[in-house]
C-alpha cells in the first residue's frame, strides 16, 4: 500500500498533469469504488463543467480539490492514476475515467478494485469518512517529541501497532515504519509505554527523517508502485530492514529476522534493536 512518500509524490505529478484542466464528464464502471454519494450518477452529475484546482493530500489519502468539490482518493493496494490522450485505449482493471475538454483523460486503475473515492462539498473533507479523526501530519508543527511521549506513555500496545495507527499520526505503513524502528534502534515488539524520554526524541527525529528522505527520493517500489508518470521510487535502494530478512544488517552484520507483529510482517536486527 503507497504510504505517505508514495502518495505525496503521486500528488506533485498529478498536479503538474490534471491542474486547470475541466472534466466534460466521468466514467465509472466500478460503482463500488464511489463511497460517497452513494448514488453515482450524483458522483458523476456534480463533477460536470468542474475544473481542478488543486492537488492535496492527508495522510495517505489523495484530494483532489475542484471549484465546489473535494476528492478524496485512497489508492489502498493497487491504485494508479495516469493522464493519457482520449484516443488511446483504456487498459485493463481502468475503473473510473475523467474525460477532460481538452481530450485528455485521467484514468484510475485499480487490479484489486480496493480503491475509494469520497466526493464532497469543500470544506467538508476533513468533517466526514474518512479524513475525520486522523492524527496529524509528521511534518507538521503539532508533531513533536511532547505529542509522541503523550500518546506512547499511557497504552499498552506494542511500538510498531502504536506507529501504525493513523489516529496517532498519519503516513507510516509497513515499510517505514520497519525503517524509523531499526534507524531509532528499537525493537518492534517492545511495549509503547516502556520507551524512555531519549528513545521517544530519536524515533521521533528518526521517523520525520525517513520520510523526509523517501519524499525526496519519490518513494519506495515495492511490488507494483509507481507514480502517476510511471517512474518508479528509489528509496527503496535506501532500505536498512524493510524486506531484507536474511541479509546481512547494514549497521553490524547481523543477518536480519523477520516476525509479526499485529499481523504485519515485520523486519528488524536482533543485535541493533535488541528486546
Amino acid at each position: 500500500m503507497p504510504e505517505l512518500p508514495e502518495v505525496e509524490t503521486i500528488r506533485k505529478t498529478l498536479k503538474k498533469l490534471a491542474l486547470n484542466k475541466t472534466i466534460e464528464n466521468t466514467t465509472v464502471s466500478w460503482p463500488k469504488i464511489i463511497k460517497n454519494p452513494f448514488e453515482v450518477e450524483q458522483f458523476v452529475d456534480a463533477l460536470k463543467g468542474e475544473t481542478i484546482v488543486d492537488v492535496g493530500r492527508r495522510g495517505k489519502f489523495l484530494i483532489i480539490y475542484t471549484e465546489n468539490f473535494a476528492l478524496v482518493s485512497h489508492l489502498r493496494m493497487e491504485g494508479k492514476y495516469g493522464l493519457y490522450p482520449k484516443h488511446e485505449p483504456p487498459e485493463k482493471h481502468t475503473h473510473v475515467i475523467f474525460h477532460f475538454t481538452d481530450d485528455t483523460e485521467l484514468r484510475y486503475r485499480d487490479v484489486r478494485k480496493f480503491g475509494t473515492m469520497h466526493l464532497y462539498n469543500k470544506g467538508d473533507e476533513f468533517i466526514r469518512g474518512p479524513l475525520i479523526g486522523l492524527g496529524p501530519e509528521p511534518f507538521s508543527e503539532e508533531f513533536t517529541p511532547a505529542y509522541l511521549k503523550l500518546k506512547l506513555e499511557k497504552t499498552t500496545r506494542k511500538i510498531k501497532t502504536v506507529l501504525l495507527d493513523q489516529t496517532v499520526f498519519v503516513g507510516l505503513g509497513n515499510i517505514y515504519v520497519d525503517e524509523a524502528l531499526f534507524r531509532a534502534e528499537i525493537h518492534p515488539e517492545r511495549h509503547a509505554s516502556t520507551l524512555t524520554e531519549t528513545e521517544i526524541v530519536r524515533l521521533h527525529q528518526e521517523i520525520v527523517a525517513t520520510l523526509g528522505e523517501a519524499v525526496k527520493k519519490g518513494g519506495s517500489t515495492i511490488r507494483s508502485y509507481v507514480n502517476t508518470q510511471g517512474e518508479i521510487g528509489m528509496f527503496q535502494l535506501e532500505l536498512y530492514a524493510y524486506g531484507r530478512k536474511g541479509e546481512d544488517c547494514k549497521r553490524c552484520g547481523t543477518m536480519l529476522e523477520k516476525t509479526k507483529v499485529g499481523g504485519r510482517g515485520t523486519h528488524f536486527c536482533p543485535t541493533c534493536q535488541r528486546l
